[in-house]
């Protein structure tokens, strides 16, 4: 009896590209060596900086599979972060220059610490509190030393089991009242109406200014506890004493829209800070997973923090092609066997033929990518929907999926980038309907109406914007093109909506002629637009194919 057909249904799908929402992340997990390197005990890094939709919570979502026995996940609602950033006594030292990197060293300490000894004494009562403090105190009952630093946990005595977030405000809010005591009835009423601006508050002269802001530093500091420090000591001896009791700490979705950039940049900065120092502990390994664009604003620099230092101890997220094939062979089997396609074990057996003018078909899906999972999943889903019960796709399924798959992708560059660049999308707008390849010509006139948004009444983008387009405000006829317009450009191709294309002399026949190489991308060559003498090589540029169909761009 011959066997019917294999028919693709519109429903089959290869996934999601939220880890969260991701139904075969489990199953279908593509094992790198990056996941490889997270989870290893020797390996140092602890910083996972990548761009939405590279992957970084799918590898904190297959290690809480893997090891969750020994894991520990915080999110930003655990760290109480908003909670922290619109307070108003923390917007108003803030706004008088008192530095509160000690205040929140410290907070981050604190809420690391407790949730190990809660993880590892699994302590959710008083009792179970009393349990661990009096086990723990006679172990160490010859170090006076450590003993000083366990009465620290007793000072929590009735928030040490509840919520993190429970015990992060209990602890801002004792700082608060700290606060407005050492300010005086008169300043400390006017807080609770502060609008952003210390000059608002009720302080008569600069010299009692200075004198405030001096005892706000002092209560800062303060905030440094000793006996915090020492228990990293008892962390490493006696809690986390050995192999057996290794934790991993993972803390992801620090991405999110906050109240108040500049504060929330200054929390996570300092929560960096806080993992490096409890890299001291043996059996402990604290992951922070965050975004691109979020850890280039941290500005470790401005502070005195040793940028390189962190640099050296992150691993940066990128995707070869063969590594995102592999992904998908990974993700179209497990699917299949789930739709009843028992036979297709790789994404090649689903598609439709190369073709001479398209070329081979996941090349040109892969090409319409900023090279991210996300990104191919996506494309393919759509695809899918459109499949009508073939037995592959094909080209007409193809294209017709990728003008809703540009559309979606465009989008999702503007929210990826409007936390930092608000209004970019009236900058990626002034790329419709413009030519494929855009000579230097047609590059200057787009970049022209990208710099006179900072004259709209309603662009939102002034303050970023004008800085980067003043350089064509300025500029002459004769000035180098590359160094006038090398601050948008590279905004442009740093964000992956822009390719740079050079040339090169190349022999054909008895000739040589000038012949385009292919365009550069910021998956390509990340740092290509950050040296001007780069650019003076571009003798053209294009939008990234995955944007050109929802700008009305045709090849």
């Amino acid at each position: 009896m011959r066997q019917p057909k294999r028919r693709i249904r519109n429903e089959f799908t290869l996934g999601e590209g939220a880890a969260e929402y991701d139904g075969l992340l489990r199953e279908a997990f593509y094992e790198t060596w990056l996941y490889r390197a997270i989870v290893s005990r020797d390996d140092q890094r602890c910083f996972l900086i990548g761009r939405t939709g590279s992957g970084k919570s799918a590898l904190f979502r297959q290690m809480e599979f893997e090891h969750n026995d020994h894991l520990i996940r915080l999110s930003p609602e655990d760290l109480s972060l908003t909670y922290i950033a619109e307070l108003q006594v923390v917007r108003f030292l803030k706004s008088l220059d008192v530095h509160l990197d000690p205040l929140f060293i410290a907070l981050w300490k604190h809420v690391l610490i407790i949730e190990i000894v809660k993880h590892r004494y699994q302590v959710d009562s008083p009792e179970a509190k009393q349990r661990f403090l009096h086990g723990l105190m006679d172990k160490i009952k010859r170090d006076k030393s450590k003993q000083e630093a366990l009465k620290y946990l007793e000072d929590f005595d009735g928030k040490f089991w509840q919520e993190t977030d429970e015990r992060v405000k209990e602890i801002i809010e004792k700082f608060e009242t700290q606060v407005k005591a050492e300010a005086g009835a008169k300043i400390g009423a006017g807080l609770a109406s502060f609008n952003g601006n210390a000059g608002d508050t009720v302080i008569e002269s600069g010299e009692k200014r200075r004198e405030l802001v001096n005892r706000f530093q002092r209560l800062v500091n303060e905030t440094q506890l000793p006996r915090l420090n020492k228990m990293e000591r008892v962390l490493n001896e006696d809690i986390l004493d050995s192999a057996q009791h290794y934790t991993y700490i993972v803390i992801d979705d620090l991405d999110r829209d906050w109240a108040d950039e500049q504060i929330t940049n200054d929390l996570i900065r300092c929560l960096f800070r806080a993992v490096m120092d409890l890299k001291r502990v043996e059996n402990l390994k604290i992951l922070v997973a965050l975004r691109t664009n979020i850890f280039e604003a941290l500005d470790f620099g401005r502070t005195g923090g040793q940028e390189e230092k962190f640099r050296g101890l992150s691993h940066t997220l990128r995707w070869s092609k063969n590594e995102l094939r592999d992904l998908l062979d990974n993700r179209v089997s497990t699917a299949a066997q789930r739709h009843g396609l028992t036979d297709v074990k790789s994404m090649d057996e689903l598609l439709p033929r190369t073709n001479p003018t398209r070329g081979n078909p996941l090349d040109y899906i892969l090409n319409r990518t900023l090279l991210r999972p996300r990104d191919a999943i996506a494309f393919l889903n759509e695809c899918f929907t459109l499949s009508n019960g073939k037995e592959k796709l094909t080209w007409t399924a193809i294209q017709s999926a990728e003008s809703a798959y540009s559309k979606n992708r465009l989008l999702a560059l503007r929210d990826e980038w409007k936390p930092t660049y608000p209004g970019i999308e009236e900058l990626l707008a002034a790329f419709t309907r413009s030519p494929n390849t855009l000579d230097w010509d047609e590059m200057r006139k787009r970049l022209a109406e990208c710099a006179v948004l900072i004259a709209e009444p309603d662009f939102p983008g002034r303050i970023w914007l004008t800085p980067i387009a003043e350089p064509l405000w300025s500029a002459s006829s004769s000035d180098d093109a590359a160094e006038v317009h090398q601050p948008l450009i590279r905004l442009l191709h740093n964000i992956g909506f822009i390719g740079c294309i050079t040339t090169v002399d190349e022999a054909i026949g008895s000739e040589r002629r000038q012949v385009d190489e292919p365009a550069i991308y910021n998956n390509d060559q990340p740092s290509f637009a950050d040296h001007v003498s780069n650019l003076r090589r571009v003798s053209a540029f294009t939008v990234h194919p995955a944007f050109r169909p929802a700008l009305d761009i045709r090849d």
